[in-house]
Formats: C-alpha cells, sequence, structure tokens
C-alpha cells in the first residue's frame, strides 16, 4: 500500500515534469496491459485477439461523440465498455472451451473478422478513420479540452481498472483462477465449473481494454484500423511479457517501458527500424528475463531479502 502510495503521488505531480499528452497515453495502454494480463497471468489464456475490443471501445466512443451532438463523454464510455464486453462474452462462448495454441488462433481469428468488418464499414471510414473526435465535457461541467483535465479523469480511470484487477486478483474468485492456471483438471475435480469462471474472466478482460479503447479515443480525438490490427494484440503481448506476467504491476511497467521506447526511437536516426528493436528485446525477454522486470525483481528481492 506504500509503494501504492508513492506511485499515486508520483502520477499526481507527473504533468508538471512530462507531456500531460505522452502521460495519457501510458496510462491508456496500461490499462489495455493490465486487462490482457488478467486473463494470460492469472487464467492461462493467450489471447491473441484482444485489439478487438480496444477497437471497439474506440469506435463505438468516436461514432457517439461525432454522431450526436453534444453526447457526453462519461455515456460514451459506458456505451463502448458494454459494446466491448459483448464482444467478449461472445468471443469467449466460442473460443473458452479450447485451450493452448488452439485458443489463441481462434482468438485471432475473431479478431481478424472484427478488423475486416471495420475496415468495410462506412461509419469507420475505413482506413482514413475517425478523426475530429470531440472530447466534450465530462459531467457538464470539466472541459476535457484541457489536457490537465483530461489527463486527470484518464487517471481516475486507469486507477479504477487496477484496483478493479487488484481486488479480482486477491478475491476467493481470483484463487480460484490461479487454481485453474496451475492445474485446471484438479480444479474440475473439486467441483468448480471451470469454462464458466475462465468466460467472466475472459469478459471482464474485454471490458477493461473496451475501456481503454473508449478513453484512448477521447485523448487523441482519434479511431484508426491500428487499434485492431494484430500487431496491436502483439503489442500488449510484449508489454506483458517485459513487464512481467502474473504481477500486477508488470503491465503497467512493461507498457510505460514499451511506449518510452517507441516515442524515443521514433525520433531518433533509426525510427524506421522500430518495430525490428522491440522484436529484439521480445526474444532477449523470452530467453533471459522470463519473469519480466517485476517477476525478476521480486524473485532477486525474495532470495537475498526473505
Amino acid at each position: 500500500m506504500i509503494l501504492y502510495g508513492v506511485l499515486v503521488a508520483f502520477a499526481l505531480v507527473a504533468p508538471v515534469i512530462f507531456y500531460p499528452v505522452f502521460l495519457m497515453k501510458v496510462l491508456c495502454f496500461a490499462l489495455f496491459a493490465i486487462a490482457f494480463n488478467l486473463l494470460l497471468g492469472y487464467v492461462g489464456l493467450l489471447s491473441f485477439g484482444h485489439a478487438a475490443f480496444l477497437a471497439t471501445g474506440g469506435y463505438t466512443t468516436g461514432y457517439l461523440l461525432t454522431t450526436y451532438s453534444g453526447f457526453s463523454p462519461e455515456m460514451a464510455i459506458i456505451i463502448a465498455t458494454s459494446a466491448a464486453t459483448l464482444l467478449g462474452f461472445a468471443f469467449g462462448v466460442v473460443a473458452i472451451r479450447r485451450q493452448g495454441i488452439y485458443f489463441a488462433m481462434i482468438t485471432l481469428a475473431l479478431a481478424q473478422l472484427v478488423f475486416f468488418f471495420y475496415l468495410q464499414s462506412p461509419f469507420t471510414r475505413g482506413e482514413d478513420g475517425m478523426h475530429g473526435i470531440p472530447r466534450g465535457t465530462l459531467l457538464g461541467f470539466i472541459d476535457l479540452q484541457n489536457n490537465l483535465a483530461m489527463y486527470y479523469f484518464v487517471l481516475a480511470v486507469f486507477i479504477f481498472g487496477f484496483a478493479l484487477v487488484q481486488r479480482i486478483v486477491h478475491s476467493p474468485y481470483g484463487h480460484v483462477l490461479k487454481a485453474i492456471k496451475e492445474n485446471e483438471p484438479r480444479a474440475i475435480s473439486l467441483g468448480y465449473n471451470v469454462d464458466r469462471y475462465k468466460l467472466v474472466a475472459f469478459t471482464i478482460s474485454a471490458a477493461l481494454a473496451g475501456l481503454a479503447g473508449s478513453v484512448k479515443t477521447i485523448v487523441f480525438q482519434l479511431a484508426s484500423l491500428t487499434d485492431a490490427h494484430w500487431h496491436m494484440s502483439g503489442e500488449v503481448i510484449l508489454m506483458t511479457l517485459v513487464g512481467g506476467v502474473g504481477t500486477l504491476l508488470g503491465p503497467v511497467i512493461g507498457a510505460t517501458f514499451v511506449i518510452s521506447l517507441e516515442h524515443q526511437l521514433a525520433q531518433s536516426p533509426v525510427g524506421d527500424w522500430v518495430d525490428v528493436i522491440l522484436g529484439v528485446i521480445f526474444i532477449l525477454c523470452v530467453l533471459m528475463f522470463r519473469a519480466g522486470f517485476v517477476g525478476e525483481f521480486q524473485k532477486f528481492y525474495k532470495k537475498n531479502f526473505k
């Protein structure tokens, strides 16, 4: 709790030190990585389709705010998150009975269907994407055009998502998820309806991913096919692995590292090699730091100080 308090205090003063829009991008992707980590880190299900939920949240928010004049951003976020939740439930019903590579391939195939739907649908404007999405006024009096006000709203949403996952992980339901990951046949023998537990976890993960996509669209006033592409699903896997799978702070650290690295590399002479460099980092993490930054630190701490 002391560590969380220090991190929240730092987040509150961070806009004084760093550019608020960059910080909001980090927070949005950190929430996306937290959502993905709930599924991979605590249930053991590797999804290659989480970009579909991020994009669904983004496109739904963009459509509502551009089509209906005066539509409030909080209602757009709620509806967009609900749309991502329903899509996650539908994905889960189809995929949840499979495991391992079969589960991953089904989620990838379903996500590609969603990608081509957004590519061909007139309301998404295809490859051009939605531009100039209004931020609007939060609760009728907070002008989100102000980057500082927008930042603290995004921070509040992120803290909500993080606290929700933290509560789930440490609840009796979370302990069952961990048991399913460690030994699914044993969990079945104890009488747990494993498929139902996994479906609920998948749906919650999709909802948080949709929430991240919705907020991200309002921040950048843009919804594009980039969020629906399979590359985005791979990027969130990288963030989670780099930070530490199955740790609460791992996805946050991983997202911060990856987004910061992309930002720095894009402004350097090797800007065209960003994907290659990220690929090398991914390989090194898999080979040398399998527990990620946070996981390796936890192992070092337990070994030397406990």
